[in-house]
């Protein structure tokens, strides 16, 4: 497995934590990385800090582009999944598109519901499209 790879799922496996347990996800992370326990790639860090700091306006994105799937009825994998892949998509210039979505579709095929690719698919596929418009830098 890719190190960005292994990156994305841990920075998944953080954010889906704290959302879990109600705790903020950058102070989480903080923690993990402290601890010394459990490694958390640099990479990681900048996912689950760069989700945060767009927060609202991912959110926003996913509940207008991801029509009858509210927020808060998707599956947490995927809604936080969704979260990485739409800051990745808009915000990091180093990372391909296709690697994006690929690695989305990846991991929802790994770790979430039969449905759940086609789905994270379909959402960042439609963000990659409206993409130009979407964001300012």
């Amino acid at each position: 497995m890719a190190a960005r790879t292994k990156a994305r799922k841990r920075a998944l496996d953080l954010l889906f934590e704290a959302e879990q347990r109600r705790l903020d996800p950058v102070a989480l992370a903080a923690d993990r990385l402290a601890s010394g326990h459990v490694p958390v790639p640099q990479y990681s860090l900048d996912l689950v800090e760069g989700v945060q700091a767009h927060r609202e306006r991912i959110d926003e994105l996913l509940t207008t582009y991801s029509h009858g799937w509210p927020l808060d009825r998707m599956p947490s994998v995927d809604r936080n999944l969704l979260r990485i892949g739409t800051f990745e998509l808009l915000w990091c210039d180093d990372v391909p598109d296709e690697v994006v979505l690929s690695e989305a579709v990846s991991l929802a095929s790994e770790l979430s519901t039969d449905e759940s690719p086609a789905f994270v698919n379909g959402l960042l596929g439609r963000l990659l499209q409206l993409k130009p418009g979407l964001v300012e830098r």
